[in-house]
């Protein structure tokens, strides 16, 4: 069943149940179908009841007073209805901004895990160069009680 028939029988239910339409209520009618069929001509073109309201040239409380926005929320209910483009995009926009989002906190943890791991890095290095300092300090006291005691002559320690 397609969401022009499904709207079709609820509406034709709906004036059948209810002999007395007013102007209001087939106004709201007009405008859901309007809304449905992606022809909007005052709104953005989403589902909303605002939406629904301002193209009917209602108030929204006219709208919830009609019998028209049960049957409106009967359609919408129907899982087989199909969304107006515009309500399809916008619901594409805010699951891509939520996706995003997640991406950017992700990135920002990453970050910052990257940062700590730098840091520790920074400091190991920074360790290591006063230690390699100190023993070329060592090296060189060495050197010298070495030139010191053996009037200069330099001999293997363990013969090759």
């Amino acid at each position: 069943m397609t969401t022009s028939s499904i709207t079709q029988s609820v509406f034709s239910r709906l004036v059948r149940e209810h002999e007395a339409l007013t102007d209001i209520d087939r106004q709201v009618m007009w405008a859901f179908e309007r809304l449905m069929d992606g022809r909007p001509a005052i709104t953005d073109g989403s589902v909303t009841a605002v939406n629904i309201a301002a193209e009917a040239g209602v108030s929204r409380a006219s709208y919830y007073r009609s019998p028209a926005a049960a049957a409106i929320k009967e359609i919408l209910s129907a899982p087989e209805v199909k969304r107006p483009e515009v309500d399809e995009l916008k619901t594409e926009v805010a699951r891509l901004r939520k996706q995003e989002r997640t991406l950017r906190q992700e990135h920002a943890a990453e970050v910052r895990e990257l940062k700590d791991t730098v840091a520790t890095y920074a400091n190991q290095i920074q360790v290591l160069a006063l230690r390699n300092a100190e023993l070329e300090k060592d090296a060189g006291k060495l050197r010298s009680q070495l030139s010191d005691a053996s009037g200069g002559v330099v001999r293997a320690l363990r013969p090759t």
